[in-house]
């Protein structure tokens, strides 16, 4: 019996801070029974040189949405992500700071997600509850 290529959904975190991307990864989880009888490919990178190198560097990777925060662990931006060549309709801006979210939505990102420290739960909540949506739309269309 020949097993089926199993359906995925590829969704790319660029998160420096590991509290945030943990509680993003349970939302994902949370979510990902919605999906059926697709499955999350999650890709979590922490600095802005793995994006250049192995996201940037092979545009062949096609990614279902992308969740991009500003800061990384670098000191450097994950805006660096060629957010033109893999469509602003896929990106969810996350920063906590509004100036970094309005530079984002400047680059044609309209999904914006502020980041809140002080409530970090509710705010992963928030961008799983979005992803979801906009996967769903996406299947709708297919």
């Amino acid at each position: 019996m020949v097993k089926r290529e199993p359906l995925l959904y590829r969704v790319l975190v660029l998160e420096d801070d590991l509290e945030a991307a943990s509680k993003i990864m349970a939302a994902l989880f949370r979510i990902e029974p919605h999906l059926a009888p697709y499955d999350l490919d999650v890709t979590m990178l922490s600095t802005y040189r793995a994006v250049e190198d192995l996201v940037n560097g092979h545009r062949d990777q096609p990614f279902d949405i992308i969740v991009m925060d500003r800061d990384c662990k670098l000191n450097g931006s994950f805006h660096t992500l060629d957010v033109e060549h893999f469509g602003p309709e896929k990106v969810i801006s996350i920063s906590s700071k509004p100036e970094w979210n309005q530079l984002a939505q400047a680059r044609g990102i309209e999904h914006i997600v502020p980041k809140s420290f002080s409530d970090l739960d509710g705010f992963a909540e928030d961008v799983g509850d979005l992803v979801l949506g906009l996967l769903q739309a996406k299947a709708l269309r297919r």
